[in-house]
């Protein structure tokens, strides 16, 4: 049958397909522009299927809160051209709107359903790597903070009041995380596989330290115990030296903070996450 030029504009303004692509779905679906638009989806999931296991360095992470629910969405696809792009940017929060509207707390189906015009359209292999979903409690405050590259983005609980004071440090936590990316957020955190890797890379360390050769073994034990309790409070969030006062780490500041609001503050769920990390 003949398809016309002004049904394939139509298709290829509605699904971002080429030219091309559009009059063969139309020609496939006899002239049915719902039925095309449906079969450019089937073939671009499907082309995102084969494009899989190419790599995905770039893209965006999304935050929303709505109420008390916030959700954080991580968005990746193969070149930076793309994830600067609008479309990648409107889809990016659809999915976020998505995520809050339905309360996933895991990729879901419709998320990946989402994809498949752009995907198609930009032949890049992308998705949804991860999401979170959280809730603040009552007499709770959260902080929310995306870098401007739009690669790091943290959500930070404070529990135990809502005064202004504490919302202020919920998001200078965020800050400091952004600015510090800590591995873990305590030391019971940490697990003990860790803590016995970098006793071993002190243990060779100090075994090749010329300067150490003849020193009694109470005296290296002493040293490597030293050594790993400050790269532990390097490595942990609520050690390490506050970004915003550098003379107090993060627990005490939590600490002060609690005082000058009169409550008892302790920290709820923090997310933190840098692209492809």
């Amino acid at each position: 049958m003949e398809i016309k030029a002004s049904d394939i504009k139509a298709l290829r303004d509605s699904t971002g397909a080429g030219m091309m692509d559009c009059k063969r779905a139309l020609q496939d679906s006899d002239g049915d522009i719902e039925k095309a638009t449906k079969l450019l989806k089937e073939k671009g999931l499907a082309a995102v299927a084969k494009r899989a296991d190419r790599a995905t360095a770039e893209g965006r992470i999304f935050i929303k809160r709505q109420g008390n629910k916030i959700a954080m969405v991580e968005v990746v696809c193969e070149t930076d051209f793309v994830s600067k792009g609008d479309e990648f940017i409107a889809l990016g929060e659809k999915l976020v709107d998505l995520t809050l509207e339905k309360g996933y707390t895991k990729v879901e189906t419709a998320h990946t359903d989402m994809f498949a015009v752009l995907a198609a359209k930009t032949r890049e292999n992308m998705s949804v790597s991860r999401l979170c979903l959280l809730t603040v409690p009552d007499n709770a405050v959260a902080g929310t903070y995306i870098h401007s590259d739009f690669k790091i983005g943290v959500i930070c609980i404070v529990n135990g009041s809502t005064d202004a004071k504490a919302a202020e440090f919920a998001n200078d936590c965020c800050l400091h995380m952004a600015a510090y990316t800590p591995a873990y957020i305590t030391q019971k955190d940490v697990p003990q596989s860790y803590i016995d890797e970098q006793n071993e890379i002190f243990q060779k360390q100090m075994e090749q330290d010329e300067k150490m050769a003849g020193k009694p073994q109470n005296v290296k034990d002493n040293i490597i115990k030293n050594k790993l309790k400050k790269h532990l409070e390097e490595s942990c969030f609520v050690d390490q030296m506050f970004v915003k006062d550098d003379k107090l780490t993060v627990s005490a500041k939590l600490a002060e903070i609690a005082k000058s609001v009169g409550a008892d503050l302790s920290f709820g769920e923090i997310v933190l996450y840098v692209l492809g990390k």
